[in-house]
């Protein structure tokens, strides 16, 4: 079955059966509504030399409006479709600068916060080696005292050895006084009354004489253990002032412990590190610089036990252990932030555009100094897939810290860093779309979240 239109003619069946009139019948309606609709136009067309014309048959107009009509409603909803997607970029165009603003103060609040926390931080360093010459010198002072407490005993045992031997004497002149009584009773009877009378006043002149250097020696003694008893006062004195003194001294010692090693207990913490372990194996590796404090050991011998203030000296030298342990093992750790300078965060952990995103960016101009967030060694130093430039370094206890998309490498394989030494510069190599660094900390060869570390060191460095 086919059907024809040829400028406004009918149109032609060639089958005959009953449902070809039906269609054709239906056919002429439509036409016949056509050409009342659209009746024929003729489009004259002339020029210098004729004049011809077209005519329009109602099929004709019909299409043509018809197709008219199509391409303006497409071109109304296209426009529509651009507006909308215009306003919604230009919303999200100033979602993404009020978030840029929001995210940009909260960088300036947490630097003048990290700032601040370095501020006290330094201040608490300086209170610890206060404390440090405070321990020092009580510590002398305590062995100042143990010699003058001996010096006095032995000037005790010395006066009381001296009154002895006074006693003594005494007791020998009082012996030798009676022995000499007893023989000038003897002598009288038998010696005339001259000779009796002349050795007793020579007897006499010895007697007072000796009894005259005995109440000096007597009251020589006397004055010296009043003296010793006054300097013995002066002692305890002293002893009791240097007490309260070492007391306040401890409590500010303590204090200024605890107030430097509660913030780094709380940075380990936070990030949950075996604290524990990592401080026993810092202080089996312990090289030598910074390491452990050596307790207070009084006496050697003896099973005399250790007196209060020495066991609370050895209490405080264990925390400063701790602490003095904890800087050592923060040092080996990625505390530290890579990027000094100018900088803006582009791109946080985790999934991004279906994929996962295992560090964190931040953007910054050309050159921006790179810094190492710990004390390890160089792995790698060179170009690398995606990456572009790149520097691994390997920390102690399992971690690794990736510093990718550098415009230049400023160290090289098998070299020692230390946390805030310049590694490298920002710059744009890999695959990347712009000036930033990409900086990853792996633990075990697991990527995780740097900012973890950085947010827990933020209140310590």
């Amino acid at each position: 079955m086919e059907l024809a239109v040829f400028g406004g003619m009918m149109p032609h069946w060639d089958n005959d059966d009953g449902t070809g009139r039906v269609i054709q019948s239906f056919a002429k309606k439509i036409h016949a509504s056509l050409e009342r609709a659209f009746p024929e136009q003729r489009l004259f067309l002339r020029s210098d030399t004729e004049t011809r014309f077209i005519r329009l048959s109602p099929t004709t107009q019909f299409v043509g409006l018809t197709g008219s009509a199509l391409l303006v409603g497409w071109t109304i909803i296209s426009s529509a479709i651009l507006l909308m997607q215009s306003l919604g970029a230009g919303d999200l165009r100033e979602q993404a600068l009020r978030d840029q603003a929001v995210y940009e103060g909260r960088l300036n609040t947490l630097a003048s916060e990290r700032d601040t926390r370095a501020t006290e931080a330094s201040d608490a360093q300086a209170r610890f080696a206060v404390a440090l010459a405070e321990v020092s010198a009580m510590q002398s002072r305590l062995l100042r005292s143990e010699e003058r407490a001996k010096e006095f005993a032995t000037g005790i045992d010395v006066i009381q050895t001296t009154l002895r031997d006074a006693m003594n004497e005494r007791d020998f002149e009082r012996s030798k006084n009676e022995t000499l009584i007893a023989r000038i009773a003897e002598t009288e009877a038998a010696s005339p009354e001259v000779t009796r009378m002349s050795d007793l006043e020579t007897t006499l002149d010895f007697l007072s004489v000796a009894l005259g250097d005995i109440a000096v020696e007597r009251d020589e003694m006397q004055l010296y253990v009043a003296e010793a008893e006054s300097a013995l006062d002066r002692v305890a004195l002293d002893a009791r002032l240097g007490d309260e003194r070492n007391e306040r001294i401890f409590s500010q010692i303590e204090d200024a412990v605890e107030t430097s090693l509660t913030p780094i207990d709380n940075m380990f913490s936070a990030v949950g590190l075996p604290t524990d372990s990592i401080l026993e194996q810092v202080r089996r590796t312990y090289s030598g610089q910074g390491g452990p404090l050596t307790p207070i050991r009084v006496s050697t011998s003896g099973d005399a036990e250790i007196d209060p203030i020495t066991s609370r000296a050895n209490e405080v030298l264990g925390r400063l252990d701790e602490l003095n342990l904890y800087r050592i093992a923060a040092e080996k750790l990625p505390f530290g932030f890579p990027v000094r300078g100018s900088y803006r965060s582009t791109s946080g952990f985790g999934p991004r555009w279906g994929r996962t995103h295992e560090g964190h960016d931040w953007a910054g101009s050309r050159g921006t100094p790179i810094h190492a967030t710990a004390d390890g060694t160089i792995v790698h130093a060179g170009r690398q897939g995606g990456y572009g430039n790149l520097i691994k370094i390997r920390h102690d206890f399992g971690f690794e810290t990736r510093y990718a998309h550098l415009s230049k490498i400023r160290v090289q394989v098998g070299q020692r860093v230390s946390r805030g030494e310049r590694i490298g510069d920002m710059g744009n190599t890999g695959r990347s779309t712009g000036t930033h660094l990409h900086y990853e900390v792996r633990v075990g060869g697991k990527a995780t979240n740097p900012l973890k570390y950085i947010k827990a060191a933020r209140d310590v460095f």
